[in-house]
């Protein structure tokens, strides 16, 4: 085990290979010096790529499967309406953190999802987003909590980002993460560390929010709109602030700039219990009202042999027999409805018939270890640039709008890495990798001896 060296991972959620080495990168001079004298490239996300489960993904460098985490919401006990929200306590695989600080070294972890409610770890910690508020204990040691508001000031943990007031929005996107980056500083400063991972969610909520005002190719964007240069005068500010911890470390630290999953266009929106309903395999017992919940829908479950969640992508429930209270399908016929349900989905046109390129997982194809409470089918509409909707009660299957509130963007499979040792001069682009090779790439800089369990590989630097 090395103690000379320490190693910084700064997360910017959603960060995008277009958007950092390609459109941006010349208007960021300290991310710039890092590329070109670093290793670099993209990053495959996990499946789901969405923000949870991958930050943890990587954080362990095990699949979401084994940590048996498929979104931030989880089917309880093959209920058709109770959920479970995942957390930290969700999480029972080591983390990067708990795995140095079994050998003595020290961490700082900030915003990294999900943290909370936060665990005892060697060093200090402060939540992420999915913390309820700051009344709640979200550092340790929780005396790190009144230190932080001292300090900095008040803590804020997240900013809402679906909402039509996007010049409110971005203040408080620029609020949010100055707060990060002022609580990261302080603690870089004043705390005893090895190791400092921090996740920034402020480039998520404004990949989100702005995206259509960037993006030429977006089906909404319009030329000269006011909000054009949004998304470029914050990677900027990022870079400053980049540079900022730069001068904060010395040559014998090595710096990773990571991202969760990367951003596109989002194309349109798929409602999939509307589409189940067409398709013949979800029946109402009352037509419900437009943006109906499905908890709160009237189904008719015994009649009904499909039905779905939305996001970023969808997953699938079947309404198997001896399961579910009301299941239809038949035990031994579980594969044959797989098999028809993922024929009838993929064959689903998008809105101007055009086919789709959609892509449908059976869990075992994705994960070799499947726990926690998994979805029957994954379903990525068009490569994940259509969204899919869950709620129901409309007259199409097709929606103008994300159910949820304004949404520009859906996530890509592919997000950022980029690794700089100030004592060596690389400038390489490499091949594509893949998130679960981020925890023993660290490990192996730390010269810790990686768990055989890891699912992923060591990144050469």
């Amino acid at each position: 085990m090395s103690k000379e060296k320490k190693v910084v991972v700064i997360g910017l959620d959603c960060a995008a290979p277009k958007t950092l080495f390609e459109d941006f990168i010349e208007d960021c001079p300290n991310l710039k010096k890092l590329m070109t004298n670093g290793v670099y490239g993209k990053l495959r996300s996990s499946d789901p790529p969405i923000t949870i489960p991958a930050w943890m993904v990587m954080s362990t460098g095990k699949k979401a499967g084994t940590l048996g985490v498929y979104g931030f919401r989880h089917r309880k006990n093959n209920s058709y309406t109770d959920f479970w929200v995942a957390n930290s306590q969700t999480i029972k695989e080591p983390k990067i953190w708990d795995i140095l600080g079994s050998h003595g070294l020290k961490s700082i972890i900030l915003g990294v999802p999900p943290t909370y409610p936060v665990k005892p770890l060697k060093g200090n910690m402060v939540s992420g987003f999915i913390t309820p508020d700051i009344l709640a204990n979200f550092t340790y040691p929780p005396e790190l909590k009144a230190e932080i508001i001292e300090n900095i000031g008040d803590y804020i943990l997240d900013a809402k980002f679906r909402t039509n007031a996007k010049e409110q929005l971005l203040i408080n996107i620029y609020q949010m993460t100055k707060i990060h980056f002022k609580t990261l500083k302080y603690l870089m400063t004043n705390k005893e560390w090895d190791y400092v991972q921090c996740v920034l969610i402020g480039l998520d909520r404004l990949h989100h929010a702005f995206w259509k005002y960037y993006d030429k190719t977006h089906p909404k964007y319009e030329p000269g709109n006011i909000f054009e240069s949004v998304i470029k005068k914050y990677y900027i500010y990022l870079d400053q602030e980049v540079g900022e911890i730069l001068n904060l470390i010395d040559e014998d630290t090595i710096i990773f700039i990571v991202s969760d999953h990367g951003a596109k266009a989002m194309k349109g929106v798929l409602c999939i219990n509307m589409a189940l309903e067409k398709l013949g395999l979800l029946k109402f017992k009352t037509p419900p009202k437009p943006k109906t919940r499905m908890q709160d829908a009237e189904i008719d479950w015994n009649n009904t042999y499909a039905w779905g969640w939305g996001g970023y992508y969808a997953r699938i429930f079947l309404n198997v027999k001896g399961r579910e209270k009301h299941g239809i399908i038949e035990p031994d016929k579980y594969e044959e409805w797989r098999d028809k349900l993922i024929k009838l989905l993929k064959e689903i046109p998008d809105i101007t018939g055009n086919k789709m390129n959609t892509k449908i997982y059976r869990p075992e194809e994705l994960f070799d270890i499947i726990r926690g409470d998994a979805p029957d089918l994954l379903a990525y509409f068009d490569d994940l640039y259509w969204r899919s909707a869950g709620t129901v009660g409309y007259d199409s299957m097709y929606l103008n709008e994300n159910d949820t509130g304004p949404d520009d963007a859906v996530h890509d499979y592919y997000g950022i890495f980029l690794i700089y040792d100030p004592k060596k001069k690389l400038g390489k682009k490499l091949k594509t990798r893949n998130i679960l090779d981020i925890a023993p790439t660290i490990l192996n800089i730390f010269e810790i001896e990686i768990p055989g369990d890891m699912e992923g590989k060591i990144i050469k630097i």
